[in-house]
């Protein structure tokens, strides 16, 4: 968050925006307070003491159930028992009383390497854990936010739509079958990668650093949602496949296990890759080239001085 830029952090929490609400973070990263100070916001909402709020969860939700004799994972100290309060106790107290929940971050949205196959916490996405149709109190369905880790801007351009909402300050959010916002995660890595245009003419990758589509070694671009290559990662620079790095796909539910091994493409991207090396690639370049060439390669034909100057006046 410390790295996005529009919306900065900043903007968010010192109100830059117009009509933008007063918010307040609640971060064990950001805060002052330490131990039991900090806590007491949660306390708070947990006691209905501080409305409304936005529970953001980061990092899978771990299924306590199965966890032997301790604890997976947990925040703060019951007084009463001294005992750490549970990740899932947090939710199961704080998600009833938010005005909307976000998970942030792969794992928060499906669980992400937490949740691989054998995995012995038996991790999970806070949609699994919640139920694919919760809501909040307010209507709101859980948004998700993935990413490993998630893009800066995604994280407070979102938060900025939601708490614009929550005030009726601005339209609901546009989210997808899975909870993602439609206008960040409706194209796929490939759309919008600078590599694009050298795939549809046919020119790939055969080793790292020759500057051609990645996709025969083994980025998962055509088939990942995700805006890094044209948003960038801080202030529109970078983004996975624009610097020479494969997508691996960490935006998507079934990242790792569906996408693995990384460096291997899979038997659509090599279909896709010697179709277009070998059939419509060198095709449409031909036929591109040539238009290019005949008509967008040149000055209009009037520009050029003919035997005498139309405009009435001639060079001395």
């Amino acid at each position: 968050m410390t790295a996005a830029t529009n919306p900065s952090l900043e903007d968010l929490l010192r109100g830059c925006l117009p009509g933008m609400p007063p918010v307040v973070l609640y971060n064990p990263v950001f805060a002052f307070e330490t131990g039991e100070d900090f806590m007491q916001a949660w306390f708070k909402a947990a006691a209905g003491r501080l409305d409304p709020f936005v529970l953001v969860l980061e990092g899978s939700v771990p299924n306590e159930e199965i966890n032997g004799d301790g604890h997976w994972a947990g925040l703060g100290v019951d007084a009463a028992t001294g005992q750490p309060i549970l990740t899932n106790t947090w939710i199961d107290r704080l998600a009833p009383r938010a005005a909307a929940v976000l998970a942030m971050g792969t794992c928060a949205a499906y669980g992400g390497i937490p949740a691989m196959r054998n995995n012995p916490t038996g991790a999970m996405g806070l949609r699994d854990y919640l139920g694919w149709k919760w809501v909040s109190r307010l209507g709101v369905p859980i948004i998700s936010v993935p990413g490993c880790p998630a893009q800066p801007d995604n994280i407070t351009e979102t938060l900025l739509r939601l708490v614009l909402h929550l005030t009726g300050m601005g339209p609901a959010l546009d989210l997808d079958e899975q909870g993602r916002p439609e206008w960040i995660f409706g194209r796929t890595v490939h759309e919008s990668c600078d590599r694009a245009g050298l795939a549809e003419h046919g020119q790939f990758s055969t080793s790292h650093g020759d500057g051609r589509c990645l996709v025969k070694l083994g980025c998962k671009g055509p088939v990942a949602k995700c805006n890094v290559p044209v948003r960038g990662w801080v202030n529109g620079i970078g983004g996975c496949p624009n610097v020479g790095g494969i997508c691996m796909a960490c935006t998507m539910p079934g990242f790792p296990d569906k996408y693995m091994p990384f460096v291997e493409p899979d038997t659509a991207a090599r279909v896709y890759a010697t179709t277009a090396r070998l059939a419509h690639g060198p095709l449409l370049k031909y036929l591109r080239d040539r238009r290019i060439r005949r008509n967008f390669d040149r000055e209009p034909g009037w520009r050029s001085r003919g035997a005498e100057l139309t405009s009435g006046y001639r060079a001395r």
